[in-house]
């Protein structure tokens, strides 16, 4: 019996033992493990990006709705130079049209007047030249005096200047014969206003503009800037505008002119930025949305916003060294601008962060 028991305690303690020894082995395989140093693969070399922490001026985003307006410098407004019926209409509201195109004839009295101006000052300068022509050989027979040339001559004078003059209303008038009035467009753009169909009757006192041509490579956002911010926006701001049309595409240009009024309406002040519009995308009256950069003297160590990474309610970034130096650190986040992230701790100058991939690297150094 006492034999039976000596076993049963020597095989207990032996068990023990062996125990021990196994988490003592255990716990130091386990503490060689943490102890490995993180090493980047030839593979995350390849597709990794890291960016430099550096020193920038702080920016700051305001945000504000506006519209896209032509430029008035590079738009005509067409008003009919007579009244009358109008016979056809060769455009219509959006048309693209070149400087001089026909855009609308009218068949006017007004004009039928100017033909017979025309007419008559042709047939004046015909009798002025005769009349010329018979006082000199009059002359030559010494039958009229040199009074009598020179009066001729000056009626010839007459009859010229009037003819030129007619000449010309024709001309800049577009007047053609049969009392046709021709509106033709004096710049290349687009029909942006159209207050004329065929077969109204104009009267010769309408005072509305018949047509609105603008000329559309260069366009302008109208900013609404609320009264809170009128302090923070001055001209040189730069202007980021995008629209409901193209909410993927950006156009940018810079605060040209600030209206200092407020608009009794909408109780904002208003300012201009000038947008270069090749393709013709902008149109007038189209909705924008426009933020405006402030850039500030002060400045901040940034970053780009895509190596933050947010874990358990902190900021961290991937430091990079080398392959054999990468490690997590903690930083404080002071203001984040689109793709710029400005950190007021964590970091210094110089220090390198990985942008891309990063996440990666985060958890297997953080397991």
């Amino acid at each position: 019996m006492y034999l039976k028991m000596y076993f049963s305690i020597k095989r207990i303690l032996l068990t023990g033992i062996y125990s021990i020894c196994f988490f003592a082995c255990s716990k130091k395989d386990n503490g060689n493990t943490t102890q490995e140093k993180f090493v980047l693969s030839d593979k995350m070399m390849a597709t990794m990006q890291i960016a430099e922490a550096s020193e920038q001026p702080l920016k700051s985003k305001m945000h504000f709705y506006g519209k896209i307006t032509a430029d008035n410098n590079r738009m005509i407004e067409i008003f009919p130079v007579v009244g009358g019926n109008v016979t056809a209409v060769y455009v219509e509201l959006g048309d693209y049209v070149k400087k001089n195109q026909l855009l609308a004839t009218i068949r006017s009295a007004e004009v039928a007047g100017y033909e017979k101006e025309l007419d008559d000052a042709r047939n004046d300068l015909i009798m002025a030249k005769n009349n010329l022509k018979v006082v000199q050989e009059l002359y030559e027979g010494k039958l009229s005096t040199d009074k009598d040339v020179l009066e001729a001559q000056s009626q010839l004078e007459k009859a010229q200047t009037q003819l030129m003059r007619v000449q010309e209303i024709y001309q800049i008038y577009s007047m053609k014969k049969g009392a046709i009035y021709e509106v033709r467009s004096p710049i290349n753009g687009f029909v942006i206003q159209k207050n004329i169909n065929q077969d109204m009757l104009l009267r010769s006192d309408k005072t509305d503009n018949i047509f609105d041509i603008a000329e559309l490579s260069e366009v302008w956002a109208i900013v609404n800037i609320n009264e809170s911010d009128i302090g923070q926006v001055h001209l040189g701001l730069e202007a980021e505008i995008t629209t409901l049309s193209y909410p993927d595409k950006k156009f940018y240009g810079k605060v040209d002119k600030i209206y200092n009024i407020i608009d009794p309406d909408s109780k904002t002040m208003k300012a201009r930025v000038k947008l270069q519009n090749p393709e013709f995308l902008l149109k007038p009256d189209m909705r924008a949305y426009i933020k405006l950069t402030h850039v500030d003297k002060k400045k901040m160590l940034c970053i780009p916003s895509s190596a933050i990474i947010f874990d358990k309610g902190k900021n961290y970034v991937v430091l990079y060294k080398d392959r054999d130096n990468v490690s997590i650190t903690e930083v404080e986040i002071y203001k984040q601008v689109d793709e710029t992230t400005y950190i007021s701790k964590g970091l210094l100058p110089g220090d390198k962060v990985m942008t891309h991939n990063q996440l990666l690297v985060y958890q297997a150094i953080a397991e």
